[in-house]
């Protein structure tokens, strides 16, 4: 149990690759926060899923565009486990569509990059007076981040290169506060974002393009997650980590 003592925030933790990292976090003895936001009944099943592993954990509800709503996550952090927090993993983010530039309207561009940017910066700033020397920040940015994604991502690409961009700047900020900022970059992993928004001959074609001929689990992704966190990766920080099979390479 190799973050026992800790204290983890999870935003997007109420289903897919936040969830399994929720779980895993908790599996190696941190106490979890779980962030949600769709619907209730995803984060008390992630609950369910961290005390059915031995886990403790909170589930709160924040919309982690809103200010206010980070506030009140911080506050209810607080009131569960202290005064600090070990390990912050902003995973909440999304597609919401895939839209060529002739179709993009304003409002579109601000849902984009409200939720895969904004979140990011303003739920660290907020929780890093909470974090001291030896805590760890994980940011998901996405392959789609390197290669620009598929037909009708270009936002969504953009928005997860705004995030590897904050991670490696972060991480000399902070770095000589002892605080460690690294970023995700996932190629296809099987989760309802890819069950919503990209075909299944697509999925297929993408897996007999992939090294290892599959795509990746949410629970894979969580175990880099746990290890970014851990002590184990005492000397990384700044670094955009692909996990994609071997389909793509820095």
């Amino acid at each position: 149990m190799k973050l026992k003592g800790k204290v983890a925030v999870v935003t997007g933790g109420g289903r897919d690759i936040g969830r399994a990292v929720c779980v895993k976090l908790a599996k190696e003895g941190a106490k979890v926060v779980v962030n949600y936001f769709d619907s209730e009944e995803h984060g008390a099943e992630t609950i369910r899923q961290i005390k059915a592993v031995g886990g403790e954990g909170i589930a709160v509800y924040a919309d982690v565009t809103k200010q206010s709503d980070i506030d009140n996550l911080v506050a209810k952090t607080q009131e569960a486990f202290g005064s600090k927090v070990n390990i912050l993993v902003n995973v909440a983010g999304g597609l919401f569509g895939r839209k060529t530039i002739d179709e993009v309207d304003e409002k579109f561009y601000d849902l984009i990059m409200d939720v895969n940017f904004k979140s990011v910066v303003f739920v660290t700033k907020a929780f890093k007076p909470l974090m001291d020397k030896g805590s760890a920040i994980v940011n998901f940015a996405s392959q789609a981040g390197r290669d620009g994604g598929g037909p009708g991502a270009f936002l969504y690409a953009a928005s997860k290169g705004a995030v590897s961009t904050f991670t490696r700047g972060l991480a000399k900020e902070l770095g000589p506060q002892g605080i460690r900022v690294n970023a995700l970059n996932p190629g296809m992993i099987a989760t309802k974002f890819h069950d919503d928004f990209t075909k299944d001959q697509v999925r297929i074609n993408v897996a007999n393009a992939t090294p290892l001929r599959r795509e990746g689990t949410a629970e894979e992704v969580a175990d880099l997650v746990a290890y970014l966190a851990s002590e184990e990766a005492s000397f990384l920080t700044g670094n955009n980590i692909d996990i994609n099979g071997g389909l793509a390479f820095s």
